[in-house]
């Protein structure tokens, strides 16, 4: 879907994008970089994941494209690098040693099923990433995370506690999107 020139674009507005977060300095020239790359303004939907020393440092992202992907590039790697609830942000000094992985993301769809079992024949690991809905809980795991949690249980008993509930909460027969994502580090 994007070739080789087109991931280091979207890395390097990612990268930029957290040096303007943390230096409070302007650097990102959108229009000059959307004039250039036009597909910057098509509708898109990424997660930024920072890593430090391999250690997840910050992960924001939208689920659903709601505006250009140059701007949903910026804002989630912005996020992830200075709000995420999960740690503080991201310093000066930390500039150098950081890791930048941005996740396009494809349109979730429903995916139903019976029950389990059902479920369980459906899910492709490292394929899928996941949404789980119930009522007001939600959650979401990327298709990246089947690579530290590969069991499809732990994987759902994760999630399910991720959003809120109780490692069991398939038993609840929550609604189940699935997604598919394009890795650029």
């Amino acid at each position: 879907m994007y070739n080789n020139e087109q991931k280091n674009i979207i890395l390097k507005i990612a990268k930029d994008a957290i040096k303007e977060a943390v230096l409070n300095k302007q650097i990102i020239d959108k229009e000059a970089l959307i004039k250039k790359h036009p597909w910057l303004k098509e509708k898109g939907a990424v997660f930024v994941t920072i890593n430090e020393f391999n250690n997840l440092r910050g992960c924001i992202g939208s689920i659903i494209a709601h505006q250009s992907l140059i701007d949903d590039i910026i804002q989630n790697a912005k996020s992830a690098a200075l709000n995420d609830p999960r740690f503080k942000p991201i310093s000066k000094d930390e500039l150098d040693n950081l890791e930048v992985e941005v996740s396009i993301l494809t349109e979730p769809k429903p995916l139903p099923y019976d029950n389990v079992e059902d479920l369980r024949s459906k899910i492709k690991p490292g394929i899928h990433g996941v949404i789980l809905q119930y009522n007001e809980y939600q959650a979401t795991y990327l298709p990246s995370v089947w690579e530290q949690i590969n069991s499809f249980d732990e994987f759902f008993g994760s999630l399910c506690m991720k959003a809120g509930m109780s490692p069991n909460c398939l038993t609840l027969h929550p609604n189940i999107y699935v997604y598919e994502a394009i890795k650029v580090s």
